[in-house]
């Protein structure tokens, strides 16, 4: 089993590659697009805060891949979350709010955790399964319809206000980013997520409770996606059943640019930080070039196909 010694983070290619790739794109877009004002304050700003939900889920995405798992759930998660709040901000006080919109998230990651690590299921499958199913329950919450957040403390905290000048948002990413990054590379439940991810076998033998770690990195992942869900509520200070349904493949490929590995056992949440960053650069740049909807897709599509065979490439090192 690995020591935490062993798992110091290392300058390997893959995350070189999203360093390179980081600088590079911000290059290619400070002068290309200068006159465009891409690196005006305001612009850079607002990718700082159009970036913090998908950032928050991308922490939960990297233990849920270091154990060998994955969620495709959680955009879903996002949307139940974002309404659960919202429509209990209508008759509740804050704290009430906060905990049901974070709860829901934790619930739904629990059922996907149970149904893995218990039943034996597939996470792909488990997962793609809650994703529809709360797909559905989203939609029908509300009929469809917007819920508004008129919340002003809730807004300010999770949205709109500002710390000593910083906005709301960003101090979010940066707990988020902080305490994920010491979870994972400075305990031991980080040191068995990914033992368990590396070899699942050798980590039961060593008395790893392997079960439960899946279990855990799942119910991480619920909690993360509940966490954006209320970022999203709180910065457009509405809920629709929408919220989330674009971040699928953005967390996915922020995550796997960022150095996470698809196979499990390695990872990097200040790499899904940069990937999560690079992404939305990218589509800031892409918005700003005037490129049509399609073509930015493409784009971000070549994007991820480039990720994962770097990935790959690196796993077969």
């Amino acid at each position: 089993m690995m020591s935490l010694r062993s798992r110091l983070p290392s300058f390997d290619f893959q995350q070189m590659v999203v360093y390179i790739g980081f600088i590079a794109i911000f290059l290619f877009f400070a002068v290309t697009l200068y006159d465009d004002g891409f690196l005006t304050q305001r612009n850079l700003t607002n990718i700082l805060l159009q970036t913090a939900p998908a950032t928050i889920m991308a922490i939960g995405l990297v233990f849920a891949l270091s154990a060998g798992e994955i969620d495709l759930s959680f955009g879903s998660i996002v949307a139940v979350s974002a309404l659960t709040v919202a429509v209990v901000l209508q008759d509740y006080p804050l704290i009430v709010g906060v905990a049901a919109g974070l709860g829901v998230g934790v619930a739904i990651g629990a059922l996907n955790g149970v149904l893995v690590a218990y039943l034996k299921l597939p996470s792909f499958l488990v997962t793609l399964a809650t994703m529809g199913l709360f797909a559905g329950i989203a939609r029908s919450m509300t009929d469809l319809r917007s819920v508004p957040v008129m919340n002003e403390t809730f807004t300010g905290i999770f949205g709109s206000g500002k710390l000593f000048s910083l906005p709301s948002l960003v101090i979010w990413t940066a707990i988020g980013v902080g305490v994920g990054h010491l979870v994972y590379r400075q305990t031991r439940f980080g040191a068995h997520v990914l033992a368990t991810g590396d070899n699942p076998r050798a980590a039961l033998v060593t008395g790893i409770k392997v079960a439960r770690i899946r279990l855990y990195v799942l119910m991480i992942s619920g909690f993360t996606a509940g966490m954006a869900g209320l970022l999203y509520a709180g910065r457009l200070q509405a809920a629709k059943y929408t919220l989330g349904e674009s971040d699928l493949m953005t967390v996915i490929a922020a995550v796997i640019v960022g150095g996470t590995a698809l196979n499990g056992g390695k990872g990097s949440i200040i790499g899904a930080l940069l990937g999560s960053l690079l992404m939305g650069m990218l589509n800031n740049g892409l918005i700003l070039m005037n490129l049509r909807v399609s073509d930015q897709m493409i784009v971000r599509g070549l994007i991820i196909l480039l990720a994962v065979a770097v990935s790959l490439r690196d796993s077969k090192r």
